[in-house]
């Protein structure tokens, strides 16, 4: 049986994260320390102490989750990944994880990243929803009607688990979509409280400033695949890891179909590095008999 590391992404953070790491271990003080330095603020005191509110905003929740992610595989992971996974941000703590970047590259690169995508909601008035109980072709197909008869941006954004599909775009698109998927349906059809169309063409402008930075990251050859959220399939040529993870800003989180993928390719047994457990959560709704547990 092969073991995955998955790795979340934004809306798993906490007041108090990764506090009890920084407390109980010298080597994650090390590197809070190395990551306070990066930024140019100190994260960690928001991390440990901030309200839900100061955790919320892009440009500290990014870094903030991809830091506890990553430290709490470095410092606490008993065995070595045979594949990993990351939920759109988690793609960049995989990354580390299986040594294709370091952790300084890879924060610096997040920190663009969120600062970007905090640009581009300001931009243009837009928000996610996420759609229960419908098949994805059925939602699919409702997003291209909406986007073809309005002209409205309205397109799948994270494919979480059966059942469980996140759309993105214009604030009227979503709007429209809402309606027509509840008749179609839908269990809830519920906009979420999100600041940006993540996932969706409206992040072309942020996706250009992060492909910039990216090109200029050295990526080593990985010890081990990474299942990107774009294709859903083991990518190991660094080359091509770089623009998965540069097409990924405008394109689906291909979750469901990622875990399907390492299921087939042997994984029994996944494993979730960083805060919160929602990645447990959607691993069974997925793969029923697969093991989960998490390290944090």
């Amino acid at each position: 049986m092969k073991t995955a590391y998955v790795f979340p992404g934004q809306g798993s953070q906490f007041p108090g994260m990764g506090r009890e790491l920084f407390e109980n271990n010298v080597e994650a003080e090390d590197y809070f320390e190395k990551a306070n330095a990066i930024l140019g603020f100190r994260i960690s005191d928001i991390m440990f102490n901030g309200t839900a509110e100061e955790l919320k905003q892009t440009k500290v929740t990014q870094p903030a989750i991809f830091i506890h992610s990553v430290i709490a595989f470095l410092c606490k992971a008993e065995s070595k990944p045979d594949m990993l996974a990351g939920h759109s941000l988690g793609e960049f703590s995989a990354l580390v994880a299986n040594k294709t970047v370091g952790f300084e590259d890879a924060l610096r690169l997040v920190a663009v990243r969120a600062n970007a995508m905090q640009k581009a909601c300001e931009a243009y008035p837009s928000t996610m929803a996420a759609v229960l109980a419908l098949p994805d072709e059925v939602v699919e197909k409702i997003c291209e009607e909406v986007q073809k008869e309005t002209g409205e941006i309205v397109v799948p954004a994270n494919y979480n688990c059966p059942g469980q599909l996140v759309i993105s775009g214009s604030v009227k698109g979503i709007e429209i979509a809402c309606e027509r998927l509840k008749d179609a349906g839908a269990k809830r059809a519920l906009v979420l409280p999100v600041g940006g169309a993540f996932h969706s063409p409206l992040m072309a402008p942020a996706k250009e400033e992060l492909q910039a930075m990216i090109r200029q990251t050295k990526f080593e050859n990985p010890v081990c695949p990474v299942f990107q959220n774009v294709t859903a399939s083991a990518v190991s040529d660094p080359e091509q890891i770089q623009q998965n993870l540069i097409n990924q800003l405008t394109s689906p989180v291909r979750w469901t179909q990622s875990v399907q993928a390492m299921v087939e390719d042997g994984a029994g047994k996944f494993i979730e590095c960083g805060p919160g457990k929602v990645l447990q959560g959607l691993v069974k709704k997925i793969s029923p008999e697969a093991e989960t547990e998490g390290i944090g």
